[in-house]
């Protein structure tokens, strides 16, 4: 593990993978550097992988108060340290933050997105709520809204998650779902990005964000839509690994 020092000062753990070109993960909600780490022993004999807990998270730092402009600070700063400019493949809301840094202009080369919850008329309110929910210390309850109002899980499985053994990990992380949200909820200039964009979305995973998926490649001056054929919204590190060395690597 390495650390980047971010523009505020903020401790960013990175651990990279592999040799070649750089290659960042940027992973979700609910998700720190390990999310990737199946991904990232695919990719490792195309690329040095390099993926982070993005603030708040695992091992980094946090600063108050939150905005996305410092977590976009936090991804140049894991992006200079890779070399100076780098593939990017982003992950749920970790896809649209890093849509967001192609937008202000980070140094990346290439962009792959799977499953970003774009919205044209993104709101804030999810955001507030989570956020008043975890300052009033209740951090189940800021889970449980996450998982029944954003995700759409079923009451049931919200109940049945409530004894799960990983529920502790999902608690320790509430906080985070307020920056998620934050980013979703912040409109993106998508003519501002020019480089090449992968919009991926999984074959099995609802209309709607299938949906979400072609409306966000139309909306780039330079990007391709593509559904994998059975693939969820889970990440499928078989999958997706030949199509992003190919797609990376041009």
């Amino acid at each position: 593990m390495n650390t980047v020092i971010s523009r505020d000062g903020t401790p960013i753990a990175c651990h990279s993978t592999g040799t070649g070109p750089a290659l960042v993960l940027v992973v979700g909600a609910f998700n720190d550097h390990s999310t990737g780490t199946q991904l990232a022993g695919r990719l490792a004999a195309a690329f040095t992988v390099h993926t982070y807990d993005r603030r708040g998270r695992g091992d980094s730092g946090d600063l108050a108060p939150y905005t996305v402009e410092r977590e976009l600070d936090d991804l140049d700063a894991v992006i200079d340290a890779a070399g100076g400019a780098a593939a990017v493949f982003g992950y749920s809301s970790g896809a649209l933050l890093a849509l967001h840094a192609a937008a202000r202009g980070s140094a990346i080369t290439r962009l792959a997105l799977y499953e970003a919850p774009y919205d044209s008329a993104p709101r804030l309110g999810p955001a507030q709520r989570v956020g008043e929910l975890v300052r009033a210390g209740r951090r189940g309850e800021a889970v449980e809204y996450f998982q029944a109002e954003i995700v759409g899980m079923p009451a049931e499985l919200v109940t049945r998650s409530r004894s799960a053994p990983f529920r502790p990990a999902l608690e320790a992380m509430a906080h985070t779902l307020e920056y998620d949200l934050t980013i979703t909820g912040t409109p993106v200039d998508t003519q501002a990005v020019t480089i090449p964009v992968l919009a991926l979305a999984g074959g099995a995973s609802p209309t709607a964000m299938r949906e979400r998926t072609h409306a966000l490649a139309a909306a780039l001056p330079d990007a391709t839509a593509r559904e994998l054929p059975g693939a969820s919204h889970h990440l499928d590190p078989a999958a997706l690994a030949p199509i992003l060395t190919e797609f990376c690597a041009r």
